[in-house]
C-alpha cells in the first residue's frame, strides 16, 4: 500500500476564530487516539482536499506534524456542501500492533450476464463490511467480480469477498451484495409507464363509470 503523508502543525486558533485560518488557506483538523492527547492542528486546505479526495474510508494516512509521523484514519469529514470545501478533519491515531474494526467499501466489477440475456436489473444491497485486522493489513476497498450473475435471482454474498488469512470480515457470510433482480413493469421493452398523473389503461378503465 502507497505511503500518504500529510503534513500538519499545531493549531493554537480554536472556536469560531478558526474562520480566519480557513480564509488563509489552512484547514483546521484534529489528531487524537493511540497514546496521544488531543491535539489541534491545521493543515494545507489546498493540499490536503487533494489528498483527502482519493481516499477510501480504510486508507491509512501517516500525519506528520511537525516532524513526528502518525498513522490515522481519517474518521470525519465536515464539509460545506454549497461551496463544496472542507471544513475540518479528525484523524484518529492507530496502534500497528492493535486490531480495529474497520467499514471497507465494497466495488462491484464485471458484468452480469443476466442483463443482456433476462434484462435483470443489478440491485446492489450492500456497498461495505466491517472488518477486523491490524492497519498494515487493511484493504483500502474489497472487490466484487458480478460476471458469474448469469440468471434472475444469481446474487453474490459476503462470502465470496476475497480476503486476506489476516482480515476477518465481521459480517453475515450470507448477506446479500448484488443481486440479479427481475425487470421491473416499466423495464420491459415496448411497455412505457404512465406519465405522472395519468392513471394506467387498466386503472382508467376500471374507475370509468358504466354508461347506461
Amino acid at each position: 500500500m502507497e505511503k500518504i503523508v500529510i503534513q500538519a502543525t499545531k493549531r493554537e486558533v480554536t472556536g469560531k476564530k478558526v474562520g480566519a485560518l480557513r480564509r488563509a488557506g489552512q484547514l483546521p483538523a484534529v489528531l487524537y487516539g493511540h497514546n496521544i492527547d488531543t491535539v489541534p492542528i491545521m493543515l494545507d486546505a489546498r493540499t490536503a482536499t487533494q489528498l483527502l479526495a482519493h481516499l477510501t474510508s480504510s486508507s491509512l494516512v501517516t500525519v506528520d506534524l511537525e516532524g513526528k509521523e502518525f498513522l490515522t484514519l481519517v474518521r470525519e469529514k465536515q464539509r460545506d456542501y454549497l461551496k463544496n470545501t472542507l471544513l475540518h478533519v479528525d484523524f484518529n491515531v492507530v496502534s500497528l500492533t492493535e486490531k480495529m474494526h474497520v467499514k471497507v467499501g465494497i466495488e462491484i466489477t464485471g458484468t452480469a450476464p443476466a442483463v443482456k440475456d433476462f434484462n435483470a436489473m443489478i440491485t446492489h444491497v450492500l456497498s461495505e463490511v466491517e472488518v477486523e485486522c491490524l492497519p498494515q493489513d487493511l484493504p483500502e476497498r474489497f472487490q466484487v467480480d458480478i460476471s458469474g450473475l448469469a440468471a434472475i435471482g444469481d446474487r453474490v454474498c459476503v462470502q465470496d469477498i476475497a480476503a486476506s488469512d489476516q482480515v476477518k470480515i465481521l459480517a453475515d457470510p450470507e448477506e446479500i451484495i448484488a443481486v440479479a433482480s427481475a425487470p421491473t413493469k416499466e423495464a420491459v421493452v415496448g411497455e412505457a409507464p404512465a406519465e405522472e398523473g395519468e392513471a394506467a389503461p387498466e386503472a382508467a378503465a376500471a374507475a370509468e363509470p358504466e354508461k347506461d
